[in-house]
């Protein structure tokens, strides 16, 4: 029995929602066909999400629909509000993210039905309202009066919106909209899996969704942006970068937001846009971070080879626009529901149990001797 420690390379299920591939050096990834550098600087995170959803990008109409029922379904319920105001307030962002969401599971009377009509009916109640779930919890915390949803505000400027109490800028607004472009899908990641594992067993979609936001959180996922932004705080000018990177090579540790499974030797795509962003965003905001991350990336490749992965300046994009340390995960996650709730629509539709197996590697044959022998 061949072992492929961390399932490293193993295909496991296909699919129709992206691609992530190296064409003659060059990473390539695509949502449904279309390249993710055109989805950057043409879509919206609305006509993304209904692109993974549905498989093709929307007609005017439908997109103008699509937009205006995510509106619609973007409050909480009293119940979950409550449960909000009710978490203490040092919880971590993600832990309360998936609470509400085993929250919402409860209040749904629906939520075992796994037809397509009711998959994509609660996919895009899950997009409407994991925007709304992360700001009201940080209102709440901070001891800030709720900012309830603006219609007349897209799904990235009603979030600064709610989070921050105005209306952001255009160019803050479009940032994030193509910050949660970038994320929405990445084809066989560990929260991913983690959902297609959970919807291969016919849990429902929220249980799915609790399993993917639970595996998002771990430091080797989605909490390396936090892990990032961390760093660039100790680091604090660019000019410690260089000793810094030595000092953690020489003590054999991780540095945060460099390497990937699969874009090993080539530059991860979305980091490629997500560093333009973080470059923008530095000649009109904040400066500081993106030359401390620009030093450190420097210094990684030149000591280590590694280059840098989405979550490195996604950090930088983050901290530009003010958003709290601990919100960068949870931002993830509300970028990422989109893909997240295609993949398990896309298992229910062609459903296999995911069970592999595993190489035993300890003792065998031992002899069992009774408590009073063992002394």
């Amino acid at each position: 029995m061949e072992v492929k420690e961390g399932l490293e390379g193993v295909v496991a299920c296909k699919t129709a929602i992206s691609r992530v591939d190296i064409v003659d050096g060059k990473a390539i990834l695509e949502y449904r066909g279309y390249n993710i550098h055109d989805l950057a600087k043409h879509s919206t995170y609305e006509e993304t999400a209904y692109l993974l959803l549905f498989g093709e990008l929307p007609k005017k109409k439908e997109l103008k629909a699509f937009e205006e029922e995510l509106k619609d379904l973007r409050e909480l319920p009293a119940q979950i509000i409550g449960l909000l105001t009710h978490l203490p307030p040092f919880t971590h962002p993600m832990v309360v993210l998936r609470t509400a969401i085993s929250y919402l599971g409860s209040m749904d009377k629906e939520k075992h039905f796994m037809d397509y009509e009711h998959s994509i009916q609660k996919a895009k109640s899950l997009i409407a309202k994991i925007p709304t779930i992360i700001a009201y919890f940080h209102r709440i915390r901070t001891g800030q009066n709720l900012i309830h949803p603006n219609p007349d505000l897209n799904h990235a400027e009603n979030f600064l919106y709610m989070l921050k109490g105005e209306v952001p800028d255009k160019i803050e607004s479009r940032a994030l909209d193509v910050d949660l472009i970038l994320h929405a899908d990445h084809e066989l990641n560990a929260s991913t899996f983690a959902a297609r594992i959970a919807a291969s067993t016919l849990a429902d979609m929220y249980a799915c969704v609790v399993a993917a936001t639970g595996t998002l959180m771990g430091p080797l996922h989605g909490g390396a942006a936090q892990k990032v932004i961390e760093m660039l705080r100790e680091i604090a000018v660019p000019w410690r970068a260089e000793e810094y990177v030595l000092k953690k090579l020489e003590r054999k540790e991780r540095i945060m937001g460099f390497g990937h499974r699969v874009y090993k030797n080539v530059m991860d795509p979305r980091t490629i846009e997500l560093r333009n962003l973080a470059k923008k965003l530095a000649k009109m905001k904040d400066s500081k971070w993106f030359e401390i991350a620009e030093e450190v990336a420097k210094a990684v490749y030149r000591h280590k080879g590694l280059l840098p992965n989405v979550d490195f300046y996604s950090a930088c994009v983050y901290a530009c626009l003010g958003i709290p340390d601990d919100l960068f995960i949870p931002i993830f996650a509300m970028g990422r529901i989109a893909g997240w709730t295609a993949h398990i629509i896309e298992q229910y539709v062609n459903n296999r149990l995911i069970r592999p197996r595993a190489l035993y590697v300890g003792e065998s044959g031992k002899k069992y001797v009774p408590l009073r022998e063992r002394g």
